[in-house]
């Protein structure tokens, strides 16, 4: 199974762990992954991890959509991979929340069904340079001719020759965003996914092959979920340190009725909890609405525990379909223990 290193989004600091990147290269990790909310971007690190870097793929885990246009953002993509020599970079995209997308960039939240089709396309016509891209979508039409049109704008061609086949994933949750994903993109960045959902995902799936129609399947796709990663004998200790960003997510990451971390907590049967944690992190009693997040909700999206606690739960991840794993681990102990058993299962 190909291993993904998860280096997120800055705090408020901006520090790159360029040796943890260094390392996870060295170990013959697949790629590296970046992301972005509302302060340091998913792209512009990876230009410097680049020039650093020989091998490992590059991957934005994921870009929001409404941070910049589907030109842009093929534009930021296509540049980086031409300065990585070709062939690294893989541009994962995702529609954000309402809170960021209207709050943040100040975008209206629109159709994301129809918002994601229409920028996977024209990313697709800036990549192969076929003729001088045009589309009409129902979100997104290039040229523009909207409000506030001159009406003057004509179909442009990359000047830059990029990667025709610069991969395009997409972090999706929802079903109808999963059945998009398989028909449109080359791989999925799951949200939420623990093993145990394989059966309910694989027609999902499957479905989004069928729509495709070019004999399309699993063969032709990634599917690279995340978990968090670290060798302790304090089981107990490493779930609670999760637990707060799960309540973040759950609780504020969205808005009361439109929050897809909460529904994706409701579809692997938590629902309970998700409500009850939405209800205390709105109320300010962030504290409890920590403590109010399951151990088992952590436990089963993780491997944390001793060596040989690790090595068999990694087992279900192993078998379950998926075609690749990004880890999240401060742990290079744990580094080294992921890269044998990608190797050896």
């Amino acid at each position: 199974m190909k291993l993904g290193l998860s280096i997120g989004y800055s705090g408020a600091e901006l520090r790159l762990p360029v040796d943890k990147v260094l390392l996870a290269e060295r170990l013959g990790f697949d790629s590296v992954w970046t992301a972005e909310a509302y302060g340091s971007d998913a792209i512009t690190p990876l230009a410097y991890l680049a020039a650093v870097t020989q091998r490992i793929r590059l991957g934005t885990g994921i870009m929001q959509l409404a941070a910049r246009p589907p030109a842009s953002a093929a534009m930021a993509a296509g540049t980086v991979d031409a300065l990585a020599g070709g062939g690294r970079v893989i541009a994962g995209l995702g529609v954000s929340g309402p809170q960021i997308v209207e709050g943040w960039y100040g975008q209206p939240w629109g159709r994301p069904y129809w918002r994601i089709r229409d920028y996977v396309a024209i990313m697709r016509k800036v990549f192969e340079r076929k003729e001088p891209v045009a589309h009409a979508g129902r979100e997104i039409s290039l040229p523009y001719t909207g409000p506030g049109a001159l009406g003057v704008g004509k179909p442009l061609t990359s000047i830059l020759h990029m990667n025709p086949r610069l991969p395009i994933w997409l972090g999706t949750g929802t079903e109808a965003n999963v059945k998009l994903t398989a028909e449109i993109a080359d791989g999925w960045l799951p949200l939420g996914f623990v093993p145990r959902l394989m059966p309910m995902l694989r027609p999902w799936l499957e479905e989004g092959f069928r729509r495709a129609g070019t004999g399309k399947g699993f063969a032709d796709f990634e599917i690279q979920p995340r978990a968090e990663v670290a060798i302790t004998d304090d089981v107990k200790d490493a779930l609670a340190r999760m637990k707060p960003r799960v309540a973040l997510y759950v609780g504020g990451m969205g808005h009361r009725d439109k929050n897809f971390h909460k529904e994706m907590m409701v579809r692997r049967g938590f629902g309970d909890a998700a409500q009850r944690i939405q209800e205390l992190y709105l109320a300010k009693r962030k504290d409890e609405a920590v403590a109010a997040v399951p151990d088992e909700f952590c436990d089963e999206m993780s491997l944390v525990g001793p060596v040989a606690r690790i090595r068999e739960r990694y087992r279900a991840w192993a078998e379950c379909g998926i075609t690749g794993l990004t880890i999240v681990t401060e742990q290079p102990e744990a580094m080294e223990l992921m890269a044998d058993l990608a190797r050896t299962s």
